[in-house]
């Protein structure tokens, strides 16, 4: 062989070496752009459909940073860790995520989580590839959401755990690397004065509701703690009127996925029996009167086939809009605007706690799922329970001290 063909030879090895190392899976090259950018391409194969190079590209200001960036990726796919960038944009993933990953949730949680993607979440990053979501881009939201929308502090935690399930079940299949939420500050959600009814607006309230079409149920609400949909959800068979009873073991909400109504679980999936006070049960034995003439009256037009407590004078069930907006016109009657449904259930818990009912007593009749979390929800008591609570402090350092010499009772006294 002479030194020509081996030259030959020699040539056609390296340019084989170089079109092998250039295919390979991993490798990569860098150049400048003309629009002043650096590229960097890298290879992830060949379509075994096509016989063709899989090639993706990164981009960066300098030469220094899609180095890193090629660097990062290839070390990822030799070790097999490696995630393609997916080009679906973030609003199409929410979509997808609400419709076939949150079946196991209460209606009222999905209706929660649905309208923050819609009105907070969509408007703001939705047209972002999933894969180019940034901590920067989340973080300006949220500051928007806070200054600009004038949201509160736990409002925006709540989009920020909305945003967190979503990015977690992407990553769990493959769409996104990791989450960008890592680096995201999340404003501190300070615990909010709830909202209750003193004694004397609470006489207001009564006064108001009396003869209301909606008095009783807004009576049974105000006395019995139940959450909005639970009274709304509440059936005859679950009243006991021999024992006093109300068996508590489901609500009746909208569901915005299919905007129908229908029966759900309760919040924590824990039924549980209320002892009612027997105004309670004498408002539903009215109930049940006034449902028997509106029977009556609407013959073959009459339907409760739910068999509910609270319904409308055909039978149908009351959507909890209509309830919530009709309280809040009789809270702006009384100077209370800003009071919410909810208040009504803190109003029995509080008032429970100051008619001397133990915290499990309570906890129970909530149904929260432990005394801690009513011990914490309620532990800010009101003015008029920490005056209470003085008195019968003062009470008992009279009764200790009363006829000791020199004491200070009988100082004050003197």
């Amino acid at each position: 062989m002479t030194g020509t063909d081996l030259l030959t030879e020699e040539r056609e090895v390296l340019l084989a070496n170089r079109k092998t190392t250039k295919a390979a899976k991993g490798s990569g090259t860098i150049r400048k752009r003309s629009d002043g950018r650096w590229e960097a391409r890298y290879s992830l194969g060949f379509d075994p459909r096509t016989g063709k190079q899989i090639q993706r590209s990164v981009y960066g200001a300098t030469q220094k940073e899609v180095r890193q960036k090629l660097t990062g990726i290839t070390a990822e796919i030799d070790e097999g860790s490696y995630v393609e960038p997916s080009s679906m944009k973030l609003k199409d993933w929410l979509d997808t995520w609400l419709s076939d990953y949150t079946g196991n949730i209460k209606p009222a949680t999905y209706n929660a989580y649905e309208g923050h993607v819609r009105v907070h979440i969509k408007p703001y990053l939705g047209e972002i590839q999933l894969s180019r979501l940034t901590a920067h881009s989340i973080q300006k939201l949220y500051k928007l959401l806070q200054e600009e929308r004038k949201l509160s502090p736990k409002t925006v935690s709540n989009v920020h755990g909305v945003l967190h399930r979503a990015l977690d079940q992407a990553i769990k299949l493959g769409y996104l690397k990791k989450s960008p939420l890592a680096a995201v500050v999340v404003p501190r959600a300070e615990k909010p004065q709830i909202g209750i009814l003193e004694d004397e607006n609470m006489k207001a309230f009564l006064g108001q509701i009396r003869g209301d079409p909606y008095e009783l149920v807004l009576f049974v609400t105000v006395f019995t703690g139940m959450r909005q949909g639970e009274v709304l959800g509440l059936t005859w068979d679950c009243v006991d009127f021999q024992h006093g009873q109300l068996l508590i073991n489901k609500q009746h909400n909208r569901v915005c996925r299919d905007h129908t109504y229908r029966f759900s679980s309760l919040k924590n999936d824990r039924a549980r029996v209320l002892t009612a006070s027997e105004h309670v049960m004498d408002a539903l034995r009215r109930q049940q009167a006034l449902q028997a003439r509106w029977a009556e009256n609407a013959g073959e037009l009459w339907d409760n086939s739910d068999n509910l407590v609270f319904t409308n004078e055909l039978g149908g069930f009351i959507k909890n809009k209509t309830l919530y907006m009709h309280f809040k016109r009789i809270a702006a009657k009384l100077g209370q605007k800003d009071l919410r449904f909810h208040a009504l259930r803190h109003t029995y818990a509080v008032n429970s706690l100051r008619a001397g009912d133990d915290i499990k007593t309570v906890q129970e009749n909530l149904g929260h799922a432990t005394a801690a979390f009513t011990l914490s929800t309620y532990a800010h008591a009101t003015p008029g329970m920490k005056r209470e609570s003085a008195n019968r402090m003062d009470a008992y350092i009279e009764r200790l001290q009363s006829g000791v010499p020199g004491s200070v009772a009988d100082t004050v006294k003197g």
